[in-house]
């Protein structure tokens, strides 16, 4: 939990020491406490803060995940997200991304991953909106092993961001990308989030959303699949 509070105020100092066009931040918020017959504890954050100035553009992404069950932990995972994007034209981008992600009960200890990217918006419009990216990236991971091994190699990744408009306070949005070694077609990774998120005013939401999470060379006696399915309050200022 500790990490999980020392990345929001990444987020939040990286976001507020920027100046120009205003800070626009993305909270999602989900928190379950049960006590009597059954004691747990499930907590999960989803933030963003981006920033623009002149043809320059700033995002941090946070998304963290903990549980316990009868004090004992079944959950921590956190992953934090920096990306710079540099805008040749309205819609071409140049992007750059550093990212670092931790899993305790994974297939890794850690994995970090930097590199540079290419941008385009595809659809922009009041009803839809599809950008895609597309880079080359150096990643480095460690694995939860009793060796503690290490890999570092060349990666490729593609993204997709989707939304959609299906009634004036309502959207549906698709998040999707894969991560791979270049020169090992095996080891590669897999993400998505759905989401269908409802305005309730002009600072909350309600969102309900499902998270897939996988990993095609797991260790032994790991799961290639996590999955996590939100009911989130969202704040959007």
């Amino acid at each position: 939990m500790k990490k999980i509070l020392v990345s929001s105020m990444v987020v939040g100092l990286v976001a507020t020491t920027l100046s120009a066009e205003p800070l626009q931040t993305h909270t999602e918020l989900g928190y379950i406490e049960t006590q009597g017959n059954t004691k747990t504890k499930t907590f999960n954050l989803d933030a963003t803060a981006q920033k623009a100035f002149d043809k320059s553009e700033v995002k941090v992404k946070l998304n963290a995940q903990y549980a316990e069950d009868d004090s004992i932990e079944i959950k921590n995972q956190y992953l934090i997200e920096l990306n710079y994007n540099y805008f040749m034209t309205e819609r071409f981008f140049i992007n750059y991304l550093v990212g670092y992600k931790e899993d305790k009960f994974s297939s890794f200890e850690y994995q970090f991953y930097t590199g540079p990217a290419l941008g385009y918006k595809a659809v922009v419009s009041d009803l839809q909106n599809l950008t895609l990216e597309a880079g080359v990236l150096y990643s480095k991971d460690k694995y939860n092993d009793v060796a503690g091994t290490t890999e570092d190699y060349t990666s490729y990744r593609a993204k997709g961001l989707y939304d959609y408009k299906l009634a004036e306070n309502t959207k549906f949005t698709e998040e999707a990308s894969i991560k791979g070694q270049l020169d090992d077609t095996d080891n590669y990774f897999a993400y998505s989030k759905t989401a269908v998120v409802s305005k309730i005013s002009d600072v909350f939401s309600a969102g309900v959303s499902y998270k897939v999470d996988y990993t095609h060379l797991p260790l032994p006696g790991k799961k290639k699949i996590d999955t996590t399915f939100m009911l989130n309050l969202i704040i959007d200022y």
